[in-house]
């Protein structure tokens, strides 16, 4: 790398994990759940029955599928979500968005909204924006489809 790549490197790492560090702390104190919470709230929220299998759940937000269960354990402690017996498959079980968990989700949407535009769009030009998103479609060309065009959670 040149000395301005790794400068420019190194500014976009920096500018990420503090985006994400201030989004994890809005989002807890404002909505009271972390960003894990979120993700799997958000896969539930949006299917059609507000309910998945594990597996679907690790499809969707990308992560291993024991990552979810023991996620999943943690959030049913809190009356997130539930457990329900799969009809068709005796040894499954749906995961299952509980009240509170919808409640805790829908706060968190608009939280985290109000956080990203304070944080990120506020903070760019019309220009600038223009520029992230020609430069995001131009690296996750580069990375190719399969790898990063799965559903988003944000």
């Amino acid at each position: 790398m040149t000395q301005r790549e790794h400068e420019v490197w190194r500014a976009f790492l920096v500018m990420r994990k503090q985006l994400d560090l201030s989004l994890e702390r809005r989002l807890q104190s404002d909505a009271g759940i972390s960003t894990a919470d979120y993700e799997v709230l958000m896969a539930l929220f949006n299917a059609s029955d507000k309910r998945l299998r594990t597996g679907r759940i690790a499809e969707l937000i990308d992560w291993e599928k024991s990552r979810v269960s023991h996620q999943i354990t943690r959030m049913e402690s809190r009356g997130l979500v539930g457990r329900e017996e799969c009809g068709d498959d005796a040894r499954g079980t749906w995961i299952v968005l509980k009240p509170d968990g919808s409640r805790a989700v829908l706060g968190a949407i608009r939280h985290r909204t109000a956080a990203v535009r304070e944080y990120f769009f506020d903070a760019l030009t019309d220009e600038q924006l223009d520029a992230i998103s020609a430069i995001s479609a131009c690296v996750l060309d580069t990375l190719g489809p399969a790898d990063c065009r799965d559903e988003e959670s944000a």
